[in-house]
């Protein structure tokens, strides 16, 4: 039975039920817990700095009432990086490659930040929708454009992502296939295609990273407009 490149992104069933929800339950237990000792060891450490040097970054052009979503956007962003990165092992799922899940972060994350505008500063959050300065004539149209944009925003993050993990899933596996068919035909030809093979590994990953820090950026960027 000949499989479809598209199947590596149907969720694995298990006696019939779905394993999305184990592998986005998977990440948290992966990860050490901190204990109340003095010293810890190297990794819960480094895992330390690193939460704190990201929520630091992330932190830093907003006020002090969107500090208030330090945890919740660094905990996205760990959660992010650890599925797309465990998308890569062979014989995984990965769940962010499915639009429904992300447009599940996208849509309520961006709601919540138009509402917290609408209520605290209702003035301004109305306000980007109109740039000053618009000539008369044109203010209807411009209202309807930054209205659709800004509707649009959490399509795009949901988009974004799946389409960028997508897209290089498919490519190492054609790329992979192609390694295969060829290894017993042209030989020299194959091992070529193998170290191209590679450097996609080795980008993928750097994308699995990127796309999940885009995402979290773009959530923050959202939020200093309305805070």
């Amino acid at each position: 039975m000949t499989m479809s490149f598209f199947d590596q992104f149907a969720s694995p069933l298990y006696l019939g039920i779905p394993l999305i929800a184990v592998a986005i339950a998977l990440p948290w237990v992966l990860f050490p817990t901190p204990s109340s000792r003095w010293i810890n060891n190297r990794l819960i450490t480094l895992q330390g700095w690193f939460v704190s040097r990201f929520t630091n970054q992330l932190m830093l052009p907003l006020n002090v009432g969107g500090h208030k979503w330090a945890l919740l956007l660094t905990s996205l962003m760990v959660f992010l990086i650890t599925i797309n990165m465990l998308g890569l092992l062979p014989y995984t799922f990965t769940p962010t490659t499915q639009l429904s899940l992300n447009m599940g972060f996208a849509v309520p994350l961006w709601l919540s930040t138009v509402i917290i505008g609408m209520r605290n500063q209702p003035t301004v959050a109305l306000g980007h929708l109109l740039p000053e300065g618009t000539p008369i004539p044109l203010i209807p149209v411009l209202i309807i454009i930054e209205t659709i944009s800004l509707l649009i925003r959490p399509l795009a993050l949901g988009v974004r992502l799946t389409a960028n993990l997508t897209a290089g899933h498919l490519l190492i596996q054609l790329i992979a296939t192609a390694v295969f068919v060829l290894l017993p035909m042209m030989p020299t030809v194959a091992i070529l295609t193998a170290a191209v093979l590679f450097l996609l590994t080795l980008l993928e990953v750097a994308v699995a990273m990127i796309q999940a820090y885009v995402f979290v950026l773009l959530l923050s960027l959202y939020l200093q407009e309305n805070v």
